[in-house]
C-alpha cells in the first residue's frame, strides 16, 4: 500500500478506536490478558508517542507518561497521541527512522501503526460487542506484515521457530496468495483476509468454520503453532 492509503487508514482506525472511548472504560479485551479497554486504550496512546518519538528523535527508548483515569481526560488524551503521531508520519516515506526491524523509514511506521490500530480497533469494538469489518486491503497487508517482520522478529527473539515447511494461504476476497517457510506448500490455508489476519494475531482459531484447508492440514497447523506475534 502506498504511503497516503496508509496514513488515511491509519485516521481512520485511530477514529474508530478514539469512538469506543464513550463506551465502559472497565470491560474487559478479550485477547489482551487482563486488560480493560481502558488498559488498551493507554496502550495504543502510549505507542502513538513513542513512534512518533522514532520518528522526529530517532531513538526507541521514549516512554509516555500514564494515561489519565477519567473518560473525558483519557480521551482527549488519545486524541492528542494521535494527532501527534498523524503529524510526525505525514512526511517522506523513504526518510530515516528508527524502527525495531527493517526498513528503517518512516514508511515502516506508516505502515505499523495503521496496522497497530486495525488490531485494537477491532479488540475495543469485539469488547463493546460492536461488529464492523476489517478493510480487506489493510487486512491482507497485516498478513504480509506478520510473515516478513513479526514472525521474523519473534524468530530473533527466541519466541518462535523457523518453519521447517511452507504453508499458503489465500484470501478468498482479494485473491491474494502469500507463502510462509521454505519449499513448496504443503497444505493451504483460504479464509478472507480479515479472518486471516485475525488468526494470525491470536484473534480467531484455526478450527473456526471459516477456514478451509487443502493438503497436509496436519503439518499446515504445525506451522501455525508457533508464536508468530507478540
Amino acid at each position: 500500500m502506498d504511503s497516503e492509503s496508509l496514513l488515511q487508514h491509519l485516521s481512520d482506525e485511530l477514529d474508530a478506536f478514539r469512538g469506543c472511548l464513550d463506551g465502559d472504560l472497565a470491560v474487559p479485551i478479550e485477547h489482551c490478558g487482563e486488560w480493560t479497554l481502558h488498559d488498551l486504550a493507554e496502550h495504543l496512546g502510549s505507542s502513538n508517542l513513542w513512534a512518533a518519538a522514532a520518528v522526529t528523535d530517532h531513538h526507541g527508548t521514549y516512554k509516555a507518561a500514564p494515561a489519565p483515569r477519567g473518560p473525558g481526560e483519557l480521551a482527549r488524551w488519545f486524541e492528542e497521541s494521535s494527532t501527534t503521531l498523524l503529524k510526525a508520519l505525514d512526511t517522506d516515506p523513504s526518510a530515516n527512522a528508527w524502527t525495531f526491524h527493517p526498513p528503517h523509514t518512516v514508511g515502516f511506521w506508516q505502515r505499523r501503526r495503521a496496522l497497530e490500530a486495525l488490531i485494537h480497533r477491532w479488540d475495543a469494538e469485539n469488547a463493546l460487542g460492536i461488529t464492523r469489518t476489517l478493510d480487506p486491503i489493510l487486512a491482507g497487508e497485516g498478513v504480509a506484515e506478520v510473515f516478513d517482520t513479526m514472525a521474523p522478529r519473534q524468530m530473533a527473539r527466541g519466541r518462535a521457530q523457523p518453519p521447517q515447511h511452507a504453508l499458503r494461504l489465500h484470501a478468498t476476497d482479494t485473491g491474494t496468495s502469500w507463502m510462509y517457510g521454505p519449499g513448496t506448500a504443503v497444505a493451504t490455508l483460504s479464509a478472507t483476509a480479515e479472518e486471516l489476519v485475525l488468526l494470525l494475531w491470536g484473534r480467531m482459531r484455526s478450527s473456526d468454520a471459516a477456514f478451509r484447508w487443502t493438503g497436509d492440514q496436519e503439518t499446515g497447523l504445525r506451522i501455525l503453532a508457533g508464536t508468530l506475534t507478540p
